[in-house]
């Protein structure tokens, strides 16, 4: 079987998995003893692009698409019918089937829905008519509840769903960090169960920006980066494109390293007074530019001198475009649901 590789368009999110099932090395049991031995592909090489957080992920075998709203995981999974005859075992027959996820998130709701299809397997010898059982479990709040026929056989495709459905937010809280983890028991007259699991991207819930009057709450996907523009904003947008014409490339979307949001005001203070003078500079005071835009922002973790130099710049702006920028962050924050250490792009 191919290594499962784990693809993130707009994410680096991990699809962990583990198996529980008997290896093919376990000892043999006594003469006639049948088995359900169960493998599946793991995760491998991933990547990370900056993809429309609107957009449903897209499916690629073997591999977990995401971006900042949804997930798509596609698994291959393969099913030995082992009996043992005289002291070894023996495959009697095998089953092949994928296992297709479609997972989307709400940015102003805490609960949401996936929907999974089970394809008809590709049978040999005793692996026709084993049974299946499919679970789901989730955690941070959220519980996972599965519609599906239990017992179907992979003779035939299947479909079901997993609604998940979160306890009340309260303003101002953010959730931990939840995957879930999907598990299945295959089961066959004569032969002992077989079984495995894998799991999800990881989810967070929040509703930091919710109050008493109004809810806000939403979850997302917090690895898969998000984008902020500053097109339009003169003076800013300037500032980091010439940053990056002379190799900056932090916050690029375009192969530089994402920015990650910091919610510390302390901090966020402290990188200001690090890069931004007190006052501007007299030919910017003539101009009316006499707020300091520092970039990247004081209120991520790379901002004030964490980067080298070269990796930083300061513009002189006026008060309304600095004033501007603010309200375009808060705004993007919000319906994104971007909180302490997500990673972020900055369009320019």
């Amino acid at each position: 079987m191919k290594p499962r590789k784990l693809l993130t368009t707009g994410a680096v999110a991990l699809g962990l998995l583990a198996t529980a099932a008997p290896s093919a090395s376990a000892a043999a049991g006594p003469s006639g003893d049948g088995q359900l031995r169960v493998t599946i592909g793991q995760p491998g090489s991933r990547a990370s692009t900056l993809a429309s957080p609107a957009a449903n992920a897209s499916c690629t075998v073997n591999r977990i698409t995401v971006n900042r709203f949804s997930e798509c995981e596609w698994v291959t999974v393969h099913l030995d019918v082992v009996k043992v005859i005289n002291g070894r075992p023996v495959i009697e027959g095998t089953a092949d089937f994928s296992v297709k996820h479609q997972m989307t998130l709400k940015t102003n709701s805490a609960n949401w829905s996936e929907k999974f299809t089970i394809s008809k397997a590709a049978t040999t010898g005793q692996g026709r008519g084993v049974a299946v059982k499919f679970s789901a479990t989730s955690g941070g709040g959220t519980k996972a509840t599965v519609h599906f026929q239990q017992g179907h056989t992979l003779d035939s495709a299947a479909s079901g769903s997993v609604d998940y459905k979160t306890t009340a937010i309260a303003p101002k809280k953010i959730n931990p960090k939840a995957k879930t983890t999907y598990g299945y028991t295959f089961t066959k007259a004569g032969y002992s169960p077989g079984s495995v699991s894998y799991a999800s991207a990881v989810y967070r819930c929040d509703n930091y920006y919710g109050s008493t009057r109004a809810s806000r709450a939403g979850c997302a996907i917090p690895e898969a980066p998000t984008g902020v523009s500053m097109v339009g904003l003169a003076r800013i947008d300037e500032g980091i494109r010439k940053l990056r014409s002379r190799g900056g490339h932090y916050g690029d979307p375009n192969g530089g390293k994402p920015l990650h949001w910091m919610i510390n005001k302390t901090q966020e203070g402290r990188n200001r007074a690090a890069v931004c003078p007190r006052t501007a500079p007299a030919d910017m005071r003539r101009a009316g530019r006499t707020s300091c835009d520092e970039y990247p922002f004081a209120s991520t973790y790379e901002g004030g001198t964490a980067l080298p130099a070269a990796q930083r710049e300061i513009t002189w702006v006026k008060v309304n475009e600095n004033k501007a920028q603010g309200g375009r962050i808060t705004a993007w924050r919000g319906q994104m649901h971007v909180m302490d250490h997500d990673p972020f792009y900055v369009i320019a």
